[in-house]
């Protein structure tokens, strides 16, 4: 150890508010609840087929319309259009159908995830921030008559965000704000999506759902969908039926597997809370973009630690944070909006997510990679 590392101050983890999660019997509910929809909505022989192109009277796949009308019922929306560019191009599209450039538009005050940062940017809108977690400022300002709209990141932007995400849409609605939900990171991982919870849309990525690459959906109010069904209207720009069917197969084994997951991390975190693996000095659940454990070790390792991981099977960095192409456990920096709020942890603490491993392997390449750096 050096001298540097021993002298260096050392930074505590903030107390964290993680978001609900579903347990895997809601979880199944929620997978039949999905198929019921379905039913509604495919004929059998329907699912093993699909059509590409402008459909006229639809300008989109027949088979695109009637996964976004499976969405959309399974969300109890109005309506559902699937966009290109994931859960960022599902943000923009909902964020240019509500406002345009030099509209007031009321945010959280905190760091903005760095996509959504150039979103807003491109369209010109005027951001005017209030912290969600004062209801009082929060009902102040949407009392002041000054917005049409608010945008409202479900998961935790912030590592002390406490704010439920409910009760500011709840606010925002008795005032006569309209809400735009970023659900990235949280839908079919918490009891109720923003569209589930009274906002005008849910935006979020299927690429995050275990679905195809690029896909990303709105789902909410009639007006704003079909506001971006019209931007969306260039056959370039159309999610292909198949696209709309891969990522529905996908999502009817997403509830489970998030439930799983969740539990796996709540069992890492009071192992490794109960000093199972020297090293560590501290452990949160937070949703710091994805639910995940964010582990504070005992020395400023932590820049080094996911390369170290990844020798003994860990994921070093994600590809879609629970994409389909992760399944072993992530061992990974913290988020950018994270460290944006609190630099100081960055090389104390890391971030992880079991994804489909069990707890034993998560808490087994921990200690092995602390074992390792311990040489050093």
């Amino acid at each position: 150890m050096t001298a540097d590392m021993t002298t260096e101050k050392t930074p505590s983890l903030p107390a964290t508010h993680p978001l609900a999660t579903v347990a895997v019997e809601g979880a199944a509910a929620r997978q039949f609840r999905l198929l019921e929809c379905t039913a509604t909505h495919f004929e059998g022989t329907e699912l093993f087929t699909a059509d590409a192109g402008v459909v006229p009277g639809l300008g989109r796949p027949r088979t695109t319309a009637k996964v976004e009308a499976v969405l959309a019922d399974f969300f109890g929306a109005e309506d559902a259009a699937f966009v290109q560019g994931a859960g960022t191009g599902a943000i923009r599209a909902a964020l240019n159908g509500a406002v345009s450039a030099g509209d007031p538009l009321l945010i959280h005050r905190a760091p903005v995830y760095r996509t959504t940062e150039v979103t807003l940017r491109g369209i010109g809108v005027r951001t005017e921030e209030v912290d969600f977690n004062d209801m009082g400022a929060l009902r102040e300002a949407l009392a002041s008559g000054r917005f049409r709209w608010a945008y409202v990141q479900h998961t935790r932007q912030r590592l002390g965000d406490a704010y439920d995400p409910g009760e500011v849409l709840a606010a925002c609605r008795a005032a006569g704000v309209r809400t735009i939900v970023d659900d990235n990171y949280a839908v079919m991982r918490v009891p109720a999506s923003g569209v589930e919870l009274g906002a005008d849309a849910s935006c979020f990525s299927l690429f995050k759902l275990h679905g195809p690459e690029g896909v990303g959906i709105v789902v909410g109010a009639r007006d704003l969908v079909e506001h971006v069904r019209r931007d969306n209207y260039s056959g370039g720009g159309q999610v292909q039926g198949h696209q709309a069917l891969d990522a529905l197969r996908a999502l009817t084994h997403v509830p489970v597997m998030w439930a799983l997951q969740s539990r796996v991390g709540a069992e890492v975190a009071e192992r490794l809370a109960a000093g199972e693996v020297p090293g560590v000095a501290e452990v949160r659940i937070a949703n710091a973009q994805d639910r995940c454990l964010l582990v504070r070790l005992d020395r400023p390792v932590a820049r080094e630690l996911p390369a170290v991981a990844a020798r003994f099977g860990a994921a070093p960095y994600p590809v879609g944070s629970n994409s389909r192409y992760e399944i072993a456990p992530l061992f990974y920096r913290m988020s950018s909006s994270a460290l944006d709020d609190a630099p100081e942890l960055a090389d104390w603490t890391v971030r992880i997510n079991p994804m489909r491993a069990g707890a034993d392997l998560v808490v087994d390449i921990l200690r092995r990679s602390l074992h390792e750096l311990s040489k050093d």
